[in-house]
This record gives structure tokens, C-alpha cells and sequence, in this order.
């Protein structure tokens, strides 16, 4: 699962990258279906950085792999 979830970020970069930012790959947890992830750059500190994890990140992810049951900052 860990490397269909990198390949999801890695189609999400580039938008963050726009901005000033990244985003990492942190851990997946099979079993209960979390990824950590975290922002970087002008994404780290941004105040709409958790609207752009669970809007844009999140919703990503589950979309592509419906294992995925939560996407938090790490």
C-alpha cells in the first residue's frame, strides 16, 4: 500500500510545489488504514494547511485507495 500512496502524493506535488510547498511521506499503518504525511515548506506553515490535507490530500488518497480510512499531519 505504501507505494501506491507515494505515487498518489507524487501526482499532488507538483500543485503544492506551485505554492512554496511539499508534502513527505511519513508512515502507512496497513492495519488501521492511516498515512502520515507531512507538509512542508510554505505548506508547514501556512493557516490553511489543514484544509489542504483533508481536502486535497485526504480526499486524494482515499479516492485511489479506498483501504485508506485517514490522512493526518505527522
Amino acid at each position: 500500500m505504501k507505494d501506491k500512496v507515494q505515487k498518489v502524493i507524487d501526482k499532488i506535488k507538483p500543485m503544492l510545489e506551485a505554492d512554496g510547498g511539499s508534502i513527505e511521506l511519513v508512515d502507512v499503518d496497513e492495519a488501521k488504514g492511516i498515512v502520515k504525511v507531512r507538509l512542508v515548506g510554505a505548506c508547514g506553515s501556512c493557516p490553511f494547511s489543514l484544509m489542504t490535507l483533508k481536502n486535497v490530500v485526504e480526499r486524494s488518497i482515499k479516492e485511489a485507495i479506498p483501504e485508506v480510512k485517514e490522512v493526518v499531519a505527522a
